[in-house]
Protein backbone atom coordinates (compact mmCIF):
# COMPACT_ATOMS: atom_id res chain seq x y z
CA UNK A 1 0.00 0.00 0.00
CA UNK A 2 1.72 3.31 -1.12
CA UNK A 3 0.83 5.50 2.26
CA UNK A 4 2.26 8.75 0.78
CA UNK A 5 -0.33 8.23 -1.77
CA UNK A 6 -3.08 7.91 0.55
CA UNK A 7 -1.94 11.16 2.99
CA UNK A 8 -1.61 13.23 -0.21
CA UNK A 9 -5.30 12.40 -1.35
CA UNK A 10 -6.40 13.09 2.35
CA UNK A 11 -4.65 16.59 1.39
CA UNK A 12 -6.01 17.09 -2.15
CA UNK A 13 -9.66 17.14 -0.22
CA UNK A 14 -11.54 20.49 0.74
CA UNK A 15 -12.01 19.24 4.53
CA UNK A 16 -10.05 19.35 7.72
CA UNK A 17 -8.99 15.79 8.79
CA UNK A 18 -9.13 15.16 12.56
CA UNK A 19 -5.73 13.01 13.25
CA UNK A 20 -5.80 11.91 17.25
CA UNK A 21 -2.03 10.87 17.58
CA UNK A 22 -0.81 7.48 18.86
CA UNK A 23 2.28 6.39 20.95
CA UNK A 24 2.90 2.93 20.18
CA UNK A 25 1.42 -0.21 17.67
CA UNK A 26 -1.72 -0.43 20.41
CA UNK A 27 -2.74 3.02 20.11
CA UNK A 28 -2.26 3.51 16.73
CA UNK A 29 -4.32 0.03 15.73
CA UNK A 30 -7.57 1.73 18.11
CA UNK A 31 -7.26 4.85 16.18
CA UNK A 32 -7.65 2.92 12.57
CA UNK A 33 -10.62 0.27 14.26
CA UNK A 34 -11.98 4.12 15.22
CA UNK A 35 -12.11 4.99 11.44
CA UNK A 36 -10.04 8.08 11.60
CA UNK A 37 -8.33 7.92 7.94
CA UNK A 38 -4.39 8.92 9.49
CA UNK A 39 -2.51 9.09 12.56
CA UNK A 40 0.39 10.86 13.62
CA UNK A 41 3.03 9.33 16.47
CA UNK A 42 3.57 12.25 18.96
CA UNK A 43 7.22 12.49 20.28
CA UNK A 44 5.68 13.74 23.75
CA UNK A 45 3.35 10.95 24.19
CA UNK A 46 5.92 8.22 22.64
CA UNK A 47 8.99 9.56 25.19
CA UNK A 48 6.38 8.88 27.65
CA UNK A 49 5.18 5.35 26.50
CA UNK A 50 8.58 3.57 25.99
CA UNK A 51 11.10 5.24 27.98
CA UNK A 52 8.74 6.98 30.74
CA UNK A 53 10.46 10.46 30.46
CA UNK A 54 9.54 13.67 29.17
CA UNK A 55 9.73 15.18 25.41
CA UNK A 56 12.65 17.21 26.05
CA UNK A 57 15.34 15.36 23.26
CA UNK A 58 15.97 12.34 25.38
CA UNK A 59 15.18 9.55 23.03
CA UNK A 60 17.42 8.85 19.99
CA UNK A 61 16.77 8.59 16.48
CA UNK A 62 17.31 4.69 16.78
CA UNK A 63 14.02 4.73 19.16
CA UNK A 64 12.08 7.02 17.09
CA UNK A 65 12.25 5.27 14.18
CA UNK A 66 11.46 1.61 15.31
CA UNK A 67 8.76 3.08 17.45
CA UNK A 68 7.85 4.40 14.09
CA UNK A 69 8.35 0.71 12.60
CA UNK A 70 6.02 -1.17 14.92
CA UNK A 71 3.31 1.74 14.39
CA UNK A 72 3.84 1.21 10.94
CA UNK A 73 3.63 -2.68 11.00
CA UNK A 74 0.45 -2.59 13.16
CA UNK A 75 -1.61 -0.14 10.85
CA UNK A 76 -3.04 -0.01 7.35
CA UNK A 77 -3.35 4.19 7.45
CA UNK A 78 -0.85 6.85 6.82
CA UNK A 79 1.36 7.77 9.73
CA UNK A 80 3.43 10.80 10.26
CA UNK A 81 6.33 10.40 12.41
CA UNK A 82 8.06 13.28 14.51
CA UNK A 83 11.28 13.57 13.32
CA UNK A 84 12.29 16.47 15.76
CA UNK A 85 15.54 18.41 14.24
CA UNK A 86 16.89 15.63 12.17
CA UNK A 87 19.30 14.94 14.90
CA UNK A 88 21.81 17.00 13.72
CA UNK A 89 23.37 18.65 10.83
CA UNK A 90 21.77 17.91 7.44
CA UNK A 91 23.09 15.10 6.70
CA UNK A 92 21.71 13.73 9.44
CA UNK A 93 18.48 14.96 8.34
CA UNK A 94 18.74 13.17 5.10
CA UNK A 95 19.25 10.04 6.93
CA UNK A 96 16.17 10.76 9.00
CA UNK A 97 13.99 11.24 6.28
CA UNK A 98 15.08 8.11 4.62
CA UNK A 99 14.91 6.05 8.06
CA UNK A 100 11.35 6.40 8.45
CA UNK A 101 10.77 5.93 4.67
CA UNK A 102 12.35 2.93 4.81
CA UNK A 103 10.00 2.41 8.28
CA UNK A 104 6.90 3.22 5.70
CA UNK A 105 5.97 6.61 7.17
CA UNK A 106 3.57 8.54 4.97
CA UNK A 107 5.37 11.65 6.25
CA UNK A 108 7.91 13.08 8.69
CA UNK A 109 7.78 16.50 10.27
CA UNK A 110 11.26 18.54 10.68
CA UNK A 111 11.28 21.54 12.80
CA UNK A 112 13.70 24.15 13.40
CA UNK A 113 14.09 24.14 17.64
CA UNK A 114 17.47 24.10 19.08
CA UNK A 115 18.72 20.56 19.83
CA UNK A 116 17.53 19.30 22.11
CA UNK A 117 14.01 20.27 21.13
CA UNK A 118 11.16 20.60 23.65
CA UNK A 119 7.47 19.94 23.63
CA UNK A 120 6.11 22.54 21.85
CA UNK A 121 3.99 23.53 24.39
CA UNK A 122 6.68 23.92 27.56
CA UNK A 123 9.24 26.80 28.62
CA UNK A 124 12.17 27.50 27.54
CA UNK A 125 11.93 26.14 23.37
CA UNK A 126 14.14 28.16 21.21
CA UNK A 127 14.91 28.27 17.64
CA UNK A 128 17.71 28.39 15.32
CA UNK A 129 18.47 30.54 12.85
CA UNK A 130 17.02 31.50 9.84
CA UNK A 131 20.21 29.44 7.62
CA UNK A 132 20.23 26.17 9.46
CA UNK A 133 16.37 26.41 9.40
CA UNK A 134 16.15 26.75 5.86
CA UNK A 135 19.12 23.65 5.46
CA UNK A 136 17.35 21.02 7.21
CA UNK A 137 14.54 21.21 5.01
CA UNK A 138 15.96 21.80 1.98
CA UNK A 139 18.14 18.38 3.11
CA UNK A 140 15.13 17.21 3.96
CA UNK A 141 13.10 17.77 0.78
CA UNK A 142 16.47 16.60 -1.28
CA UNK A 143 16.20 12.92 0.16
CA UNK A 144 12.60 13.14 -0.59
CA UNK A 145 13.83 13.50 -4.16
CA UNK A 146 16.50 11.09 -3.88
CA UNK A 147 13.83 8.76 -2.80
CA UNK A 148 11.42 9.16 -5.57
CA UNK A 149 14.07 8.98 -7.79
CA UNK A 150 14.13 5.49 -6.37
CA UNK A 151 10.83 4.08 -6.57
CA UNK A 152 9.82 5.61 -2.96
CA UNK A 153 7.83 8.21 -1.48
CA UNK A 154 7.84 10.28 1.84
CA UNK A 155 6.24 13.95 2.30
CA UNK A 156 7.57 16.61 4.26
CA UNK A 157 6.18 18.60 7.34
CA UNK A 158 7.61 21.73 8.24
CA UNK A 159 7.51 22.79 11.69
CA UNK A 160 8.61 26.45 13.06
CA UNK A 161 8.21 26.94 16.88
CA UNK A 162 9.91 30.61 15.82
CA UNK A 163 6.39 32.43 16.99
CA UNK A 164 7.31 31.90 20.78
CA UNK A 165 10.28 33.84 20.72
CA UNK A 166 10.49 35.94 17.50
CA UNK A 167 6.64 36.29 16.93
CA UNK A 168 3.93 35.63 14.31
CA UNK A 169 5.53 37.43 11.65
CA UNK A 170 8.60 35.43 11.90
CA UNK A 171 7.09 32.32 12.28
CA UNK A 172 4.89 32.83 9.04
CA UNK A 173 7.71 33.97 6.79
CA UNK A 174 9.98 30.77 8.04
CA UNK A 175 7.03 28.71 7.22
CA UNK A 176 6.82 30.26 3.58
CA UNK A 177 10.26 30.03 2.96
CA UNK A 178 9.95 26.10 4.05
CA UNK A 179 6.81 25.45 1.33
CA UNK A 180 9.30 27.52 -1.12
CA UNK A 181 11.75 25.05 -0.90
CA UNK A 182 9.61 22.65 -1.15
CA UNK A 183 7.70 21.68 2.17
CA UNK A 184 4.75 19.57 1.17
CA UNK A 185 2.64 20.40 4.76
CA UNK A 186 3.29 23.16 7.02
CA UNK A 187 3.03 23.47 10.95
CA UNK A 188 3.50 26.72 12.45
CA UNK A 189 3.21 25.67 16.14
CA UNK A 190 1.05 27.43 19.04
CA UNK A 191 -0.68 30.51 17.58
CA UNK A 192 -1.87 31.91 20.71
CA UNK A 193 -5.27 33.43 19.41
CA UNK A 194 -8.04 32.59 16.41
CA UNK A 195 -6.69 35.52 14.49
CA UNK A 196 -3.37 34.58 14.53
CA UNK A 197 -4.42 31.30 13.51
CA UNK A 198 -6.22 32.66 10.28
CA UNK A 199 -3.61 34.95 9.80
CA UNK A 200 -1.05 31.71 9.70
CA UNK A 201 -3.34 29.60 7.16
CA UNK A 202 -4.42 33.30 4.74
CA UNK A 203 -0.94 33.69 4.05
CA UNK A 204 0.54 30.28 3.79
CA UNK A 205 0.05 28.24 0.65
CA UNK A 206 -1.06 24.50 0.23
CA UNK A 207 -1.70 21.48 3.30
CA UNK A 208 -1.66 23.97 6.96
CA UNK A 209 -1.93 21.44 10.34
CA UNK A 210 -3.26 22.43 13.40
CA UNK A 211 -1.80 21.13 16.51
CA UNK A 212 -4.17 21.44 19.68
CA UNK A 213 -3.19 20.55 22.78
CA UNK A 214 -5.50 20.56 25.63
CA UNK A 215 -4.88 23.02 27.85
CA UNK A 216 -1.90 24.21 25.99
CA UNK A 217 -0.87 28.03 23.91
CA UNK A 218 -3.75 27.00 20.91
CA UNK A 219 -7.35 27.49 21.01
CA UNK A 220 -9.29 24.17 20.74
CA UNK A 221 -11.45 24.78 18.47
CA UNK A 222 -14.16 23.06 16.46
CA UNK A 223 -12.98 20.96 13.24
CA UNK A 224 -15.94 23.04 11.14
CA UNK A 225 -14.07 26.33 12.64
CA UNK A 226 -10.51 24.84 12.16
CA UNK A 227 -11.73 23.59 8.27
CA UNK A 228 -12.73 27.55 7.79
CA UNK A 229 -9.97 28.89 8.53
CA UNK A 230 -7.85 27.11 6.42
CA UNK A 231 -6.13 23.70 7.52
CA UNK A 232 -6.22 20.49 5.95
CA UNK A 233 -5.09 18.53 9.57
CA UNK A 234 -6.03 18.65 13.13
CA UNK A 235 -3.41 16.93 15.03
CA UNK A 236 -4.25 15.86 18.88
CA UNK A 237 -1.25 14.59 20.04
CA UNK A 238 -2.13 14.53 24.44
CA UNK A 239 -5.47 12.98 24.16
CA UNK A 240 -5.44 9.26 23.55
CA UNK A 241 -1.67 9.38 26.02
CA UNK A 242 -4.01 11.96 28.75
CA UNK A 243 -6.96 9.78 28.61
CA UNK A 244 -5.23 6.32 28.98
CA UNK A 245 -3.27 7.55 31.53
CA UNK A 246 -6.34 8.94 33.38
CA UNK A 247 -7.88 5.62 33.52
CA UNK A 248 -4.88 3.59 34.67
CA UNK A 249 -4.47 6.16 37.55
CA UNK A 250 -8.10 5.77 38.43
CA UNK A 251 -7.68 1.92 38.33
CA UNK A 252 -4.34 1.53 40.53
CA UNK A 253 -6.56 3.65 43.04
CA UNK A 254 -9.70 1.56 43.06
CA UNK A 255 -7.80 -1.36 43.17
CA UNK A 256 -6.03 -0.98 46.71
CA UNK A 257 -9.61 -0.61 47.90
CA UNK A 258 -10.59 -4.03 46.49
CA UNK A 259 -12.79 -2.39 43.81
CA UNK A 260 -13.12 -2.47 40.00
CA UNK A 261 -13.73 0.76 37.83
CA UNK A 262 -15.55 0.37 34.42
CA UNK A 263 -12.43 -0.84 31.83
CA UNK A 264 -13.24 -2.83 28.18
CA UNK A 265 -15.01 -5.97 27.86
CA UNK A 266 -12.53 -9.06 27.99
CA UNK A 267 -13.85 -10.26 24.95
CA UNK A 268 -13.67 -6.95 23.49
CA UNK A 269 -10.22 -6.65 24.28
CA UNK A 270 -9.14 -9.59 22.51
CA UNK A 271 -10.68 -8.53 19.38
CA UNK A 272 -9.25 -5.27 19.34
CA UNK A 273 -5.70 -6.75 20.02
CA UNK A 274 -6.00 -9.05 17.20
CA UNK A 275 -6.25 -12.62 18.60
CA UNK A 276 -9.71 -13.45 16.51
CA UNK A 277 -7.98 -12.58 13.65
CA UNK A 278 -4.92 -14.75 14.74
CA UNK A 279 -7.37 -17.67 15.62
CA UNK A 280 -8.75 -17.23 12.29
CA UNK A 281 -5.75 -17.36 10.21
CA UNK A 282 -4.03 -20.12 12.06
CA UNK A 283 -6.83 -22.29 11.39
CA UNK A 284 -5.10 -23.39 8.15
CA UNK A 285 -2.43 -24.64 10.15
CA UNK A 286 -2.90 -28.33 12.07
CA UNK A 287 -0.04 -27.38 14.05
CA UNK A 288 -1.08 -23.88 15.11
CA UNK A 289 -4.71 -24.85 16.02
CA UNK A 290 -5.67 -23.67 19.87
CA UNK A 291 -5.76 -27.02 21.84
Amino acid sequence: MNHTKTLRDLLAQDNCNIMPCCFDALSARLIQQEGYALTFMSGFAASASRIGAPDLGLMSYGEVVDQARNITDAVTIPLIADGDTGYGNAMNVRRTVAGFAKAGCASVMIEDQVAPKRCGHTPGKAVVARDEAFDRIRAAVDEREALRAQGGDILILARTDARHEHGLSEAIDRAAKFAELGADILFVEAPQTEAEMREVCANLPGPKMANIVEGGATPDLPNAALHDIGYSIAAYPLSLMASAMQAMVTTLRAMRDDARPNQMDFSELRQRIGFDDYYEASERYGSSKRT
